[in-house]
């Protein structure tokens, strides 16, 4: 059988054993885009969102979902989180939301900013639903991760 860290000897998932793993200084960035309907965009640039200011709902919305993350992802780790940062920009008819998670920690926050990525644009999907169903969320992400064994990431684009 191939060595998988999340199966033990007999294939049954397993939660990684990281006591052993040195604690260093860890960063994961991830982002995503949502594409918006017009009257969900016009509504976002007018900000008359009937549900209120979609971008604050979302940062808290994505810092919250950060610092689950272990509770919706089996097998991850319940981390200490260090800070989040939550950028969100509307170009045109798409939303971008990028998370970037720290901390000191025997195990990295990729998860984490890939958790805190998607929940902020589901909370603008959630927020602007009413006023157009057919949103796309694409093009979710891990830009960067440092800190650890396996060393620094760049997304190549």
């Amino acid at each position: 059988m191939k060595d998988f860290s999340h199966l033990d000897m007999n294939g049954s998932a397993r939660m990684v054993d990281v006591s052993g793993k040195e604690v260093s200084r860890r960063e994961a960035v991830a982002c995503g885009t949502i594409v918006l309907g017009e009257n969900a965009s016009r509504a976002l640039d007018d900000s008359s969102v009937p549900k209120g200011d979609v971008f604050a709902a979302a940062r808290i919305g994505a810092i919250s979902a950060v610092k689950r993350t272990w509770e919706t992802i089996p097998l991850c780790h319940p981390l200490r989180i260090g800070g989040v940062e939550v950028e969100i920009e509307k170009e045109g008819n798409e939303v971008t939301a990028k998370c970037r998670v720290t901390g000191t920690e025997a195990t990295g926050f990729e998860m984490e900013a890939l958790n805190g990525a998607v929940t902020a644009l589901l909370v603008v999907y959630d927020m602007t639903k009413a006023l157009d169903r057919g949103m796309e969320i694409r093009g979710v992400r891990l830009l960067s991760k440092s800190g650890g064994k396996s060393g620094d990431y760049r997304w190549q684009q």
